[in-house]
């Protein structure tokens, strides 16, 4: 689950105070790679009056859902992959587009720049070896074909990143970026179905009526395609994992982030982790998890079906903010004993939200317990309570 969740629905005033002025001066999308706000320090804005909210299960209707949901606030397609070269070369990437509806209503515009809805997106790339992570933002509105996103086949793009369904079987999509030090150029190929986490797809974040979000995954897609790292083109392949949510919610006052774990073991089972952590130090009981068999069939993970302890830690010189970085990971019903280790400790995006991403290798410690790989992301630490 994880991804900027919640923190997006406060980036509505953000954008219209500093850089909804901007986009109407220029043409082109803004890139930043600066620091900016912790994600808790804007989570706590109230959900948009006007807008869907996530309150009953729903039938989910595919390929129609890949795409954009207009009547809620905020949504992301969020793609994170761990790749290699065939002379084992590793490289871990996130291409994340959002969505934020300024408004829920779709009234005619009396200009070409007007828009009603703005699109962030992340670029990084971890490259192990080089023992280097670079990390991008940009923002555009939907207008003049800068930002925006289609359903049937899927598009999402802002500017020249862009995901594009390739209209091959099984499903799949095409995803390019590219920044002066770094580019991809992939496609990825699903293996698995579709995940539906939380109730049939309705994930509970809090107590609060309509504090859920729709979420699903495609938690294994083959990729393959090309990797550019300062001027040096790699061929590669690998696992890509797809997060898609759509919400108009926002954080309860006592929650301050939370711990996302995606993973993909090497006997084909893959696992989603989400915890939510409370101003107290204690874990949220609307905290939860999936566990994906091999064959695609689906077990639902309650907080006290999980443990994990975080056995390290690792201090931002960028930020100054002390993140885990390494855990010891248990599920009995999985028969699971994991050892999880970032591959990197310096992947922290600096950018618009503060926070850590990054990819991760998986270590089995119990017998019967495979290795793997996968990605996490920690947001709200070293945020204000």
């Amino acid at each position: 689950m994880g991804r900027i969740l919640f923190a997006i629905t406060a980036l509505a005033a953000l954008l219209c105070a500093s850089f909804f002025s901007m986009f109407t001066r220029r043409d082109e999308p803004t890139t930043r790679a600066g620091s900016g706000y912790s994600v808790t320090e804007l989570l706590g804005a109230p959900a948009g009056e006007g807008f869907s909210r996530v309150t009953d299960e729903r039938s989910f209707a595919f390929p129609a859902d890949h795409g954009p949901h207009a009547g809620f606030r905020n949504e992301w397609w969020y793609f994170t992959g761990n790749l290699e070269t065939d002379r084992g070369r590793r490289f871990g990437y996130q291409l994340t587009f959002f969505r934020l509806a300024l408004s829920p209503r779709l009234s005619p515009r009396p200009s070409r720049w007007g828009a009603h809805e703005v699109y962030m997106a992340h670029f990084a790339l971890t490259d192990m070896e080089g023992r280097e992570f670079h990390s991008w933002e940009r923002f555009s509105r939907v207008a003049l074909g800068l930002a925006g996103a289609g359903g049937v086949p899927l598009t999402v793009h802002l500017d020249d990143w862009s995901a594009t369904e390739t209209g091959e079987h099984p499903w799949g999509v095409r995803l390019v970026a590219a920044e002066r030090d770094a580019a991809i150029d992939l496609e990825v190929r699903s293996l698995k179905p579709v995940v539906l986490h939380g109730k049939k797809g309705l994930l509970r974040k809090g107590s609060a009526s309509g504090n859920a979000s729709y979420y699903y995954s495609f938690t294994r897609l083959a990729t393959d395609g090309t990797i550019r790292v300062r001027g040096e083109t790699f061929p590669v392949t690998g696992l890509t994992w797809l997060d898609r949510e759509w919400t108009t919610s926002a954080l309860e006052q006592e929650q301050v982030g939370w711990d996302w774990f995606a993973l993909q073991l090497d006997d084909g089972r893959d696992v989603m982790l989400y915890r939510m952590r409370r101003s107290d130090g204690s874990l949220d009981p609307w905290s939860s998890g999936t566990l994906v068999s091999a064959d695609g069939t689906t077990r639902h993970l309650a907080l006290a079906d999980v443990r994990i302890d975080a056995v390290d830690w690792w201090l931002s010189p960028a930020s100054g903010i002390r993140y885990p970085s390494r855990w010891r990971l248990l599920i009995p019903a999985g028969n699971l004993d994991l050892e999880i280790v970032p591959s990197l400790n310096r992947q922290e995006l600096l950018t618009t939200f503060r926070y850590w991403e990054g990819a991760v290798k998986v270590k089995g410690l119990g017998e019967g317990s495979p290795g793997g790989v996968g990605y996490v992301e920690l947001t709200g630490y070293g945020a204000k309570k």
